[in-house]
């Protein structure tokens, strides 16, 4: 991949009948305040952040990622990957955070972690954020952009998570939801929220790419595409997809090689109604009037990644083996990405519990099957029942990581917060951490403009530079 990506997610929590309602968001706090306290896990903030973020709300971890509370649900952010096998590994370490609290806090009987996007209860929705770095150059116009748009719309059909039923939230201007035909299974459990192509406030006018430059690195080079449109995935091989998909028609961005006139006209439409179509033929309506399958845009995207990426290194290449493999199986052989595609997995499964069990796709029995599919609990996930064929197993087998929870990427920026990380736990000097600087004593501080480079020595340096006396402590504290 060669690219700077991170991950960031938010968990669902989950409570049993003889679990009190008002603790699903105490447990959140919990969870956190077990990992910060007692897991030593990492070095909790000391500082205000903004406004929703005191001191203590989190901090960063020792695997160089970050963990905190946002709006009563937890969310891991991943340290900055450089390889798409590490993103998948850091991406899921958060779900072994959260789990492994649970078990230390003899809680995991009557509270789960749900990675997945809604609420069917309250129709509220909640987030996978996608960051990549590009250069600062890249060219956005118009077309670019339109082009990029069209790209993140489809390829819902093999990175969705899949949702029974819909959602029909205020559209951008505030209109009541029209009437609409009932959905029983979509793709996405993300399209049903997002409202507008682009925008730069997240909370209430989501879309489908973030316009906030808050690029964390030195502004002058870089520049950070955040994306809102994509769902959480339980299966580590959409992972892969999602995140070396987009990576690879990024590189065709920067490289002025993405394909002309793939505009879509409306892409928030087409990303709701690719998503609902029952059909599976996924047409979609591009701005020079013609249509398109959202497969064969993919195929295009694919393509032209072949053309111009293809031996760029091994990682590359596995990438766009499975890219193809995977939008060939969507067009024959669906049976082949159960385990892989989750949207494919969580239907066969709803469909064997529907046929099994004699009901309607309007059952809220269902929408309870539909949570437990993304219980990260191994245990009772139903998600971790399935057995893939061979080609996805192995990767979602051999990507999981038990390091990966503190032990950070050795190639990013990443390493050398960590190690600011683990030398914070051990004294009591006033510190700042941040994504791109540490702080001792809150006059002297280190920048680490570059995600590419570890900051290993700097780091090292800064923190041996002999400073104040640690503050005193009396041992009194509660």
């Amino acid at each position: 991949m060669d690219r700077i990506v991170g991950i960031e997610t938010e968990y669902g929590c989950l409570l049993s009948e003889e679990e009190p309602h008002v603790n699903s968001e105490l447990w959140p706090a919990k969870v956190k305040n077990h990992l910060f306290r007692n897991a030593e896990a990492g070095t909790i903030d000391l500082h205000y952040r903004d406004y929703e973020e005191p001191p203590g709300n989190g901090g960063f971890l020792r695997n160089g990622g970050r963990l905190y509370l946002d709006m009563g649900h937890i969310e891991y952010a991943s340290p900055e990957c450089l390889h798409l096998h590490d993103l998948v590994a850091y991406e899921l370490a958060g779900d072994d955070l959260l789990q492994s609290s649970l078990i230390a806090l003899g809680a995991q009987e009557r509270v789960a972690f749900i990675k997945n996007n809604v609420d069917h209860h309250t129709g509220a929705t909640f987030g996978c954020h996608e960051n990549y770095l590009m250069k600062r150059e890249a060219q956005f116009t118009p077309p670019i952009l339109g082009t990029l748009l069209t790209f993140l719309a489809t390829r819902q059909i093999f990175t969705g998570a899949g949702r029974v039923g819909q959602s029909n939230p205020l559209a951008f201007d505030f209109e009541p939801p029209q009437p609409e035909t009932q959905v029983n299974f979509q793709l996405s459990q993300r399209a049903d929220h997002i409202v507008n192509d682009i925008y730069q406030w997240v909370q209430f006018n989501r879309a489908i790419i973030n316009a906030r430059d808050e690029p964390l690195a030195d502004y002058r080079k870089y520049r950070r595409l955040h994306l809102l449109i994509g769902d959480s995935n339980m299966s580590p091989y959409a992972t892969a997809l999602k995140i070396g998909t987009t990576a690879c028609v990024l590189s065709l961005l920067e490289d002025g090689r993405l394909p002309r006139n793939l505009v879509l006209a409306d892409a928030v439409q087409s990303t709701r109604d690719i998503s609902r179509d029952p059909t599976q033929q996924w047409i979609v309506h591009l701005e020079n009037g013609k249509t398109i399958g959202a497969l064969d845009v993919q195929w295009e995207f694919h393509h032209l990644a072949q053309k111009y990426l293809r031996n760029s290194n091994a990682e590359t290449n596995w990438l766009l083996e499975n890219w193809g493999f995977v939008l060939e199986a969507i067009a024959n052989n669906h049976q082949a990405l159960i385990g892989g595609v989750d949207w494919i997995t969580k239907k066969w499964l709803l469909e064997a519990f529907i046929e099994s069990e004699g009901l309607s796709w309007d059952d809220p029995w269902l929408q309870s099957v539909d949570l437990e599919y993304h219980n990260i609990d191994p245990l009772r996930g139903l998600f971790f029942a399935v057995t893939p064929g061979k080609r996805i197993a192995e990767w979602n087998n051999n990507v999981r990581r038990s390091s990966a929870t503190h032990v950070p990427p050795a190639n990013t920026r990443a390493s050398g917060r960590a190690r600011a990380v683990a030398f914070f736990q051990d004294c009591n000097s006033p510190y700042v951490i941040n994504w791109d600087s540490i702080a001792c004593d809150n006059r002297d501080f280190l920048v680490m403009g570059d995600p590419f480079q570890t900051y290993n020595e700097e780091v090292d340096r800064f923190l041996a530079k002999p400073r104040t006396a640690d503050i005193a402590t009396d041992g009194g504290g509660s």
